[in-house]
């Protein structure tokens, strides 16, 4: 094993002064990759390179790690990276101010997003999955910020 410590960004770690504050872990099968997504790609800073691995997103945090089975603080508990399913129950939401630039950037730097910027009425949005199959949605609000909502469609439940 090696003496040499990992890098660390101290100023950037998700520590809070006072109250909380979120951070997003993802079980990943490959570290690197994942830190380079989210860093290269996406454009995060990278806080710690592994053991966990943190990235600083914007305003928010991804704790990324190898999964693993069941510890004493999570006994019967065991950690799987995404199983790229087409069924999700979670995923990121990333909000940005001009969607078309992102989408241009993100793109030429090697993100596959699942199809191009559309127009909702209330936002503009796409999706892209990163290395793992996480889902991702980018979007840009537009007629939200004049109280238009999203429609409901017929499936949606309600009450």
């Amino acid at each position: 094993m090696s003496d040499e410590q990992p890098y660390i960004d101290y100023d950037n770690l998700p520590v809070p002064d006072e109250g909380i504050l979120v951070t997003t872990f993802l079980t990943v099968e490959n570290v690197d990759r994942s830190r380079r997504f989210y860093s290269e790609v996406l454009g995060g800073t990278v806080v710690l390179e592994r053991n966990p691995c943190m990235v600083k997103l914007a305003n928010s945090w991804l704790i990324m790690n190898p999964g693993g089975g069941p510890t004493p603080d999570k006994p019967g508990i065991t950690l799987v990276p995404n199983q790229q399913r087409d069924e999700v129950s979670a995923f990121l939401n990333l909000r940005v101010a001009d969607i078309a630039q992102v989408y241009r950037e993100w793109s030429a730097k090697g993100a596959e997003f699942v199809t191009e910027p559309i127009d909702r009425g209330a936002e503009i949005r796409c999706y892209l999955r990163d290395p793992d199959g996480y889902l991702i949605e980018v979007g840009q609000s537009t007629g939200l910020l004049q109280g238009d909502l999203a429609k409901i469609r017929p499936e949606d439940p309600t009450g």
